[in-house]
């Protein structure tokens, strides 16, 4: 199914799809990464579960009409996705107050936004990936102005219908990071994964972090954290 490896990044590796030229494989890894992978570990069975989390959260997003770049899961660790030309942003939705920009900005911890906000941040690692305004990303992409708008319009759509699939396997979704791309046609899809790599996940009962940020801060076991989120997905099937 995959040919030559084209890439490896710090979670995945790309490889060329055999079926069609437009089309590539994404190889989940095991490892897991912090801090623009300044700290890093490799956890058996991180990869599988990232893959069968993300292969149920975009065919959700597909039926909410969000386009993508997902075609299929191939097996436990690889997707089948279509090749898009990665755009060098993150863009960071937030419903709640934490982690960095309650550093940068000074808002209280765990306070609610009156509206979700958006930050972007420039993909490089060389630059530990630096928060960036609309102007800057006119300047550092080939985003028209109108394109950058639909990114972000995209983005709060995508935060709806998150929120509500979150919220039906009872977990708030505090904040995210989505990444987009352009197809051979020049369309702009959503790409890279939605995981809990990605996504700032609390129990809505018990307020437990459910996400990278066990990983990040130690404090508590990542694996088993994924795998509740797994099943608590497949339970909603």
């Amino acid at each position: 199914m995959k040919a030559e490896l084209l890439y490896e990044g710090k979670a995945k590796k790309v490889y060329r799809a055999e079926t069609a030229s437009n089309q590539l494989v994404l190889s989940y890894k095991n490892d897991a990464t912090a801090f623009n992978g300044k700290k890093k570990e490799s956890f058996k069975g991180k990869g599988r579960l990232n893959n069968e989390i993300s292969a149920r959260i975009f065919p959700y997003l597909q039926q909410n009409r969000i386009p993508s770049h997902f075609i299929e899961r191939l097996n436990e660790t690889e997707q089948l996705v279509y090749e898009t030309e990665i755009i060098p942003l993150e863009v960071v939705v937030r419903n709640v107050a934490t982690g960095s920009i309650v550093k940068r900005l000074g808002f209280q911890e765990k306070v609610a936004f009156r509206a979700p906000l958006i930050e972007l941040f420039l993909k490089n690692d060389d630059l530990d990936d630096p928060l960036i305004n609309d102007d800057h990303a006119l300047l550092l992409t080939d985003l028209s102005y109108a394109e950058l708008n639909e990114i972000k319009a995209k983005a709060l759509e995508i935060n709806t219908a998150l929120l509500e699939l979150f919220e039906s396997i009872d977990l708030d979704l505090i904040d995210f990071k989505l990444e987009f791309g352009r197809l051979v046609d020049g369309t702009i899809v959503l790409s890279d994964e939605i995981s809990p790599d990605t996504c700032r996940l609390w129990d809505r009962q018990s307020g437990e972090k459910m996400d990278k940020d066990v990983f990040r801060q130690g404090t508590g076991d990542l694996l088993k954290v994924y795998e509740e989120i797994l099943q608590r997905l497949e339970a909603r099937s």
